[in-house]
């Protein structure tokens, strides 16, 4: 007979080492779960720093091609660092320098800047301060020096205290905080420099020398590079900014009347692209600070292309600022047209082709003056255009004094179950209130020929100022009026000519 504790004890063994295999299975398949979801980790991280990496090379590759000049640039700095360094590096030139080599390096760094006037003004700027600053140093120290140790001291902290102190409120005065601000503040910090380091050193002047020298030859440098490499002028970019200005404001203008007086059917909420033309004008009202930026760097440079020296570049803030005022009036009337409150399609359409008149001929008178400013020559149609624009003002006036207001208001109250469901208040104001807002239009539409004006005498100064020369298509007008002189005519007067010139 078998044994009851043994068959027992038989069931318990197999029991536990089945047990057994089954927790190393449980655990063989927790550790397994466990990697998968630290390398699912590791992939899901791998794959957001790579779409994150796609994305910033993207934006880079924008960057760069929105406008390659900036690329450029950044070859040039590289250029100009590495010219530098060669006084650094090579040994014959070290030695004529010394260690003084680097702030040739330090201001290659600081100079050189993206257009010819900013790099030209921050290193004239910085050619100045540091000489006047070292001279100034020297005179200091010399008078100091001879007026023995009791004293010396004394004169040092007062001459820096005196004079950092007033040239650093010399920043404060505007023609200076915006042509000389960083020469005041080089000044300041080489006069401390040497008046300090000269205290301790005795051959302050070879000292001052060395530097300025460095400070001349890191300018230089930047200075050659920047104007004979590609270069990138900020009265060019001025130019052409104010020329972009008027060509957006025209096509939003343009837009804007179109959208009010079109058929709703025609326009699509979802047009991205004509939404866009819409709201161009938004980008002529930050400029601002770019234009005087601009204006101001255009001053240090030479004469290029077609701007030379001394250009008159408050002209072009002058128009620039004209631009603007246009581009606010164009943002009201997209506000208007915007409204919740519009007219009356019959009142509408009283009034929709001289509007859409006006703004026809004074875009076109927007596009050009653009063309004039961009080519620097005089059109003669541009007069012809004026006074379509103003014939186009004066028909828009006389409808609107056409205009039968009284009988259009039992037209302009809408429906009956709409009127019901509001306020009395709003009912009666209904009307008012879309008459209002057609009236508002139509006068903006007024002011903004009157501004687009202004616009043309600034530009006509311009020309006179800049000496804008006649289009090629006027000069071939005048040549075909001409008259042709016959033969005996040509003769008889150089007879006469020859006889004025014995007398």
């Amino acid at each position: 007979m078998v044994n009851e504790g043994e068959v027992s004890s038989g069931k318990e063994c197999k029991v536990q080492i089945a047990g057994d295999h089954g927790s190393k299975e449980v655990q063989n398949r927790s550790e397994r779960g466990l990697v998968s979801r630290i390398w699912l980790g590791f992939a899901g991280l791998l794959s957001g720093f790579m779409s994150k990496l796609s994305k910033l090379w993207r934006n880079v590759c924008g960057v760069g091609s929105e406008d390659p000049r900036r690329v450029c640039h950044c070859l040039k700095v590289g250029l100009a660092l590495t010219v530098v360094s060669l006084f650094y590096y090579m040994r014959p030139l070290y030695e004529s320098i010394g260690s003084n080599a680097m702030w040739a390096v330090l201001t290659v760094v600081v100079v050189f800047e993206y257009t010819v006037g900013a790099t030209l003004a921050k290193g004239l700027n910085r050619v100045a301060g540091t000489f006047l600053a070292g001279a100034l140093a020297i005179g200091v120290h010399w008078v100091a020096a001879h007026c023995g140790e009791t004293f010396e001291a004394a004169i040092l902290r007062t001459s820096v205290f005196l004079l950092a102190s007033a040239a650093t409120f010399s920043r404060f005065i505007p023609i200076v905080k915006q042509r000389f601000d960083y020469g005041a503040m080089i000044f300041v910090l080489t006069f401390s420099l040497v008046s300090v380091s000269g205290y301790r050193v005795e051959e302050l002047f070879e000292l001052a020398h060395h530097r300025f020298s460095t400070v001349v030859l890191g300018t230089a440098i930047c200075m050659l590079i920047c104007i004979f490499v590609r270069p990138v002028w900020a009265g060019q970019d001025l130019h052409f900014l104010i020329v972009r200005n008027l060509e957006r404001i025209s096509d939003s203008l343009d837009e804007c009347v179109l959208k009010y007086f079109e058929d709703d059917k025609t326009l699509i909420d979802g047009d991205e692209e004509r939404w866009k033309r819409i709201l161009k004008y938004k980008s002529a009202l930050n400029t601002k600070g770019t234009e005087d930026s601009l204006a101001n760097f255009a001053r240090w440079e030479p004469s290029h292309g077609q701007f030379r020296f001394q250009h008159p570049w408050n002209q072009y803030l002058k128009i620039g600022a004209l631009t603007r005022s246009c581009a606010y009036c164009i943002e009201a009337l997209n506000s208007s047209i915007n409204s919740e409150i519009h007219a009356h399609e019959r009142a509408k359409k009283h009034l929709s082709n001289v509007c859409i008149r006006l703004s026809s001929h004074s875009s076109v008178v927007l596009r050009e003056l653009t063309v004039m400013i961009k080519t620097m020559k005089k059109s003669s149609s541009i007069e012809i255009s004026i006074g379509e624009m103003g014939s186009a003002v004066q028909e828009l006036q006389h409808a609107m004094k056409c205009l039968p207001i009284p009988p259009l208001l039992p037209l302009l109250v809408k429906s009956q179950t709409e009127i019901t469901e509001l306020s009395p208040a709003t009912q009666a104001n209904t009307p008012l209130m879309e008459v209002l807002n057609l009236v508002t239009i139509t006068s903006l539409l007024v002011e903004i020929s009157a501004r687009i004006e202004d616009i043309v005498d600034a530009v006509n100064e311009l020309a006179s100022m800049t000496g804008f020369t006649e289009s090629t298509i006027d000069e071939k007008k005048k040549q075909q009026n001409k008259p042709v002189m016959s033969d005996d005519q040509e003769v008889q007067d150089k007879n006469e000519l020859k006889i004025l010139q014995q007398a």
